[in-house]
């Protein structure tokens, strides 16, 4: 059985931006609707994953702002064309390419990502695909668990379309296994978040410092054994930012789940997203839909004849 995850905000955003000036003969943005339908839909071939939802971020974590005031406060605001598209996406879009949609009050996503993921991990016969480009979410990274990706520098092949990145792709990427990542992270920061790192610290040297010791606490434990006195300096003065990050970019996998597993099975509502479609004016979608809706009519009543 697979399920799939999806960071919702992350592939809305990257629609809006990868597709620009596309509208309706109203004169409505429908960018980022496009490319989210052509994603969600893309997934679903490229996976043939049996559950799956969408996760939004909803408010921010009071933990995290608690840890750091300035969490997220360099982001810019949502560009006004796309603020319509997304309510339209999660209010109705998402639901009728056969997804439930999953978020909670003062949650973010990764952190409820991360909940479904252990708890279908506990589960026999059951394997995660994570569809994100959340740095925190590759921690989760195992037997269970792997990310799905498009990035070409990712791939296997130039020729393949997506990727899985299991734990020895996920170790080839961050030059540590993926259960360090977050160890990684606390060293470099992540100035999409706004969380500081240490100055001149890049990811190769953080992941070369943690491989050498083992982890971050090690390192912190033997930090007279860094050979670079200039970066034994740094991690000393930075000792109590460097605890704090790790803190930060640690998912909170305790949450209870808004909805079973169970409920997640994926199921389109082809005649609603026909309709949608037609009124988005998709022309290519709208026959690849008609197309898979027939086939799918077709299948199902040669099963009854059976």
């Amino acid at each position: 059985m697979r399920l799939l995850l999806v960071d919702g905000h992350y592939y809305v955003y990257r629609s809006f931006f990868a597709i620009p000036n596309l509208s309706n003969s109203r004169g409505e943005p429908t960018n980022a609707i496009f490319g989210f339908t052509k994603t969600l839909r893309l997934m679903i071939k490229h996976l043939q994953p049996e559950l799956g939802a969408v996760f939004w971020d909803e408010g921010m974590p009071e933990r995290r702002v608690k840890l750091q005031p300035a969490y997220k406060e360099t982001r810019k605001e949502m560009p006004l064309p796309m603020v319509p598209q997304l309510e339209y996406i999660q209010d109705k879009l998402t639901a009728l390419i056969g997804f439930k949609n999953i978020s909670l009050p003062n949650t973010e996503a990764d952190d409820l990502m991360g909940c479904y993921a252990m708890a279908a991990c506990k589960r026999k016969n059951m394997e995660v695909i994570l569809a994100t480009n959340d740095k925190d979410l590759y921690q989760l990274i195992g037997p269970c668990v792997k990310v799905y990706t498009t990035a070409k520098a990712d791939l296997p092949s130039p020729k393949d379309a997506f990727g899985l990145l299991g734990e020895t792709e996920a170790t080839a990427k961050w030059e540590v296994p993926p259960n360090m990542i977050g160890d990684v992270l606390a060293l470099t920061g992540d100035s999409v978040d706004n969380i500081p790192g240490i100055g001149g610290l890049g990811r190769k040297t953080a992941s070369a410092l943690i491989r050498e010791f083992g982890g971050l606490d090690r390192l912190l434990a033997n930090v007279e054994k860094v050979k670079s006195d200039k970066m034994r300096v740094k991690l000393i003065a930075a000792r109590e930012q460097i605890l704090q990050n790790r803190k930060m970019v640690e998912l909170d996998c305790h949450l209870d789940l808004p909805l079973p597993i169970d409920d997640l099975k994926i199921q389109p509502d082809y005649p609603a997203l026909i309709a949608e479609m037609e009124k988005c004016e998709f022309k290519s979608l709208l026959q690849e839909v008609k197309a898979e809706a027939a086939k799918l009519a077709t299948s199902t009543q040669v099963e009854l004849q059976l």
